[in-house]
């Protein structure tokens, strides 16, 4: 697969503020639904997505779960400090384990008001949990990495308990607002389980319980993958050359159950979100690099798709590849992390529709977009524009078909 030549100035569009959705609809399913399928556009509503599916067709989500990942300290002085995690450090990267550790942990972090913590001041809060009142304090280990160790008294409770009781819901910055009780609930798939994410894998937003139960009844198969989202979603693109931009890592955790799903699946794979889309072209690139002996770490670099191949491996090979791996070593789920940059020219080889929201101009998100509709893109934001069509993480919702 070659490298192509992108400017960026070619996946920009103006976005109205007032067409960003500051608010989630008061019911999930009512949201929008644009269906676009061979250059054909089509308006629905979210609740007739069964309608737009097929008997034996396989849908795949991510279950990861936002953590309230915002926790403001108030020092002495009555200076708020927000501290936002990141990525886990110690005594574990893997977010699972650290999210289950009751003594102390060690984050990369986003700090607000940096400048009023002072170098070896410990800042101190109280969480209530249960009826009990514990007290957390931060410590500032590396002021240039701004990496924050957190322990707590007494350890009898795990560090998600923490985090769950005293941490406010991430919401994006372009909301332009600050969380509300509501959030907790909204911002937050129905189906999401495993603590991790620092932003919300807005596509599965729309899901409900009527929409699972009519999709069942289709003779739709379902099942997930986890990717935890980390904040890196959000950064914008700064590059000249797009090929450049930093992308984020992110932590994948696959059950072989999903794995053997899409070896067997003969029908179409639709992925629910971009997250979810990364999570299973990353898995897929991985059979490769077993395929290449190019080691057994679960790790894709953000370009490895686009390494100069003669004969690419069929997708049933890697993950064929992936599953002989895991019989040899035992393993029920593979666990690894992906910087995974899907741009125009890439070739898709897990999926062949996507449900999504409507992301900002220019960035990583919108360039995933055009590389599984080509130009149209663009015709499809347009549309959604003119028929007020609601933008971003809380707005309305898309079925693209790669053509």
């Amino acid at each position: 697969m070659k490298e192509p030549q992108i400017n960026l100035r070619d996946y920009e569009y103006t976005l109205p503020e007032d067409r960003i959705a500051k608010y989630p609809l008061e019911k999930r399913d009512d949201s929008k639904l644009l269906h676009y399928k061979a250059g054909n556009i089509t308006h629905h509503r979210f609740y007739n997505l069964p309608d737009l599916l097929e008997e034996g067709m396989l849908l795949i989500y991510n279950d990861t779960k936002v953590i309230p990942a915002r926790l403001i300290f108030q020092r002495e002085t009555g200076a708020k400090i927000e501290i936002f995690l990141l990525a886990p450090v110690s005594p574990s990267t893997v977010i699972p384990e650290i999210m289950l550790a009751k003594h102390p942990v060690s984050w990369e972090t986003m700090i607000g008001n940096a400048k009023k913590w002072k170098d070896g001041e410990i800042l101190k809060g109280r969480v209530q949990h249960l009826g009990k009142e514990i007290i957390l304090e931060a410590k500032l280990l590396d002021r240039e990495r701004k990496l924050v160790e957190f322990s707590w008294s007494p350890f009898d409770v795990a560090f998600v308990d923490i985090v769950e009781s005293s941490g406010e819901v991430p919401l994006p910055p372009y909301l332009n607002r600050k969380a509300e009780e509501e959030d907790k609930s909204r911002y937050q798939t129905v189906y999401s389980k495993k603590e991790g994410a620092v932003a919300a894998p807005t596509a599965g937003l729309h899901f409900t319980e009527e929409v699972f139960l009519a999709i069942r009844k289709k003779g739709v198969k379902e099942s997930e993958v986890t990717l935890h989202v980390s904040a890196g979603t959000f950064q914008p693109i700064k590059v000249d050359k797009v090929q450049e931009h930093p992308m984020h890592s992110e932590q994948i955790h696959l059950q072989r159950s999903v794995i053997e799903k899409c070896l067997e699946q003969e029908g179409k794979t639709v992925a629910v979100g971009t997250t979810s889309v990364r999570s299973l072209e990353s898995l897929y690139w991985y059979g490769v690099k077993l395929i290449e002996n190019k080691g057994e770490e679960f790790f894709v670099e953000k370009l490895f798709p686009y390494e100069i191949r003669e004969v690419l491996p069929s997708k049933k090979e890697a993950l064929q590849a992936v599953l002989d791996l895991m019989d040899s070593t035992g393993q029920t789920e593979v666990m690894g992390s992906t910087e995974i940059f899907i741009f125009p020219g890439y070739q898709f080889q897990m999926i062949e529709g996507l449900i999504t929201n409507f992301h900002q101009p220019g960035t990583t998100l919108v360039l995933l977009i055009a590389a599984m509709i080509g130009n149209d893109w663009k015709s499809v934001y347009q549309e959604a524009l003119e028929k007020d069509y609601r933008f971003l993480s809380y707005g309305d919702s898309s079925l693209l078909w790669f053509d």
